[in-house]
């Protein structure tokens, strides 16, 4: 699948594969955020597009355009800016995305960093054949906050999904009950939990040696046997390259 980038004439566009890495994650004792692979993994599921120049943005609280200001760093333009009212600020994205046909964008803010007093918004764009470009917006949260973006900062986290695919996907609910197998795979699971937890408080036990159980991220069955050949534990996406 092919994913292409078109620049427009005269600007710039600072886009790196999604690390797995957080600043709060890192902060976690021992680091144990990591530990939550599902966390992880959808860090690095797409590519970040970062800010070219730092600023402040505030929000007065009112609906009109001129209620949101943006200040630039000393010496610097303004990557953002108050387009839409209501308490959004937008960020253009200096590009035309070109995917394969019946691939979308999913266009979103960046994930697993939460960023006070505003929060992103998503969007999904069909860049298969749309000569158009789009917006990155966030919208304020609380007024009165001076809110910044840095330099080098991610505002913007993209990646191609299948369009149609969730219309094909047919919901069901059943009890657990109708499922023997994977309710006897959970039970065992559910009852190794619960000792573990409970073995995890005891100061030289096993489990506290251990500190947590790693199945999932191991990509095990609750009897230890490995259940698929496609587990992931990291992704590892290419660069956008000239």
């Amino acid at each position: 699948m092919k994913l292409t980038a078109y620049v427009l004439e005269g600007h710039e566009l600072d886009i790196r594969p999604a690390p797995v890495e957080r600043g709060w994650m890192d902060a976690t004792g021992d680091s144990f955020a990591y530990r939550c692979l599902p966390l992880a993994v959808a860090n690095a599921h797409g590519w970040e597009i970062l800010c070219g120049r730092g600023f402040i943005a505030r929000w007065k609280g009112g609906m009109d355009i001129g209620s949101v200001s943006v200040f630039g760093d000393p010496g610097t333009g303004v990557p953002a800016v108050s387009h839409f009212g209501h308490g959004i600020l937008t960020f253009h994205i200096p590009c035309l995305f070109r995917t394969e046909p019946g691939i979308d964008l999913l266009v979103q803010g960046p994930v697993n960093r939460p960023k006070d007093a505003i929060a992103p918004l998503s969007g999904i764009v069909e860049t298969d054949w749309a000569p158009y470009t789009f917006t990155m917006n966030w919208q304020f949260t609380r007024p009165g906050v001076a809110v910044r973006f840095d330099k080098g900062e991610p505002f913007c986290h993209v990646w191609p999904l299948q369009r149609g695919a969730l219309q094909a996907v047919e919901p069901e609910v059943h009890p657990l009950s109708q499922a023997p197998e994977l309710k006897q795979q959970y039970d065992a699971w559910n009852a190794s939990r619960l000792a573990f937890n409970s073995e995890l408080k005891q100061p030289g036990s096993e489990a506290h040696a251990r500190k947590w159980q790693k199945l999932y991220h191991q990509g095990l069955l609750p009897d230890g046997s490995e259940t698929t050949a496609d587990h992931r534990t990291r992704l590892r996406l290419k660069r956008f390259r000239p």
